[in-house]
């Protein structure tokens, strides 16, 4: 479990779910949806069809790619189940999250709220763990996820998190370097530094 992936067939998308995001963010996660399908990488999401996920899967969809939500029960209605895609309906967020881990090669982090900060700390928990070597790679426009890294510099700091950790993704500030990332972690065979990779 803990190995990198061979080959990378599969990225699993974390975002935001609201449509009151800056529109530029939106514009952003549709451009990663339009890469990933022109890149033949199989989209695995939320399976809602709100905020980033949304616009990131419908682009993904629309431009001839392969996509696979998945969605908890609960949340078909709240978050807009996309029909127009495979979906995969679950009974728990713990399921989802386990589903959404196994079928996926790598990871990317959009910008998001508490749901995709719950998410992520889990994925990297998990990478601490050394229960995977997934690439991951975070979209930073703007500084967004700063004070994320800061936080875990601080656990590093206070030595309560090895310093190794922080090699644990990789970030860029363009989405266009997300995919050219993802492959160069993937083809390495290990994370890059946060602060190198990808950066303008």
């Amino acid at each position: 479990m803990g190995q990198t992936p061979a080959q990378l067939e599969s990225v699993c998308v974390f975002c935001g779910s609201s449509d009151a995001a800056d529109p530029g963010l939106l514009t952003d996660a549709a451009t990663l949806g339009r890469d990933l399908a022109a890149t033949n990488l199989l989209l695995i999401y939320g399976g809602g069809g709100v905020g980033l996920m949304g616009a990131c899967a419908v682009a993904a969809h629309e431009a001839g790619g392969r996509v696979l939500g998945v969605i908890p029960h609960f949340l078909k209605e709240r978050e807009r189940r996309l029909d127009v895609v495979e979906t995969i309906v679950v009974s728990s967020m713990h399921e989802r999250k386990q589903i959404m881990f196994e079928r996926s090669d790598a990871f990317v982090v959009l910008p998001g709220g508490i749901g995709t900060l719950e998410e992520v700390v889990e994925l990297l928990s998990w990478r601490r763990l050394d229960l995977h070597a997934k690439p991951v790679v975070f979209y930073n426009p703007d500084g967004f996820w700063e004070p994320l890294f800061q936080l875990f510099q601080h656990t590093v700091d206070q030595r309560l998190t090895p310093a190794s950790f922080m090699e644990s993704w990789t970030s860029v500030d363009r989405i266009e370097a997300v995919i050219p990332a993802l492959k160069g972690v993937a083809d390495c065979g290990a994370a890059t530094s946060p602060t190198t990779a990808g950066m303008t």
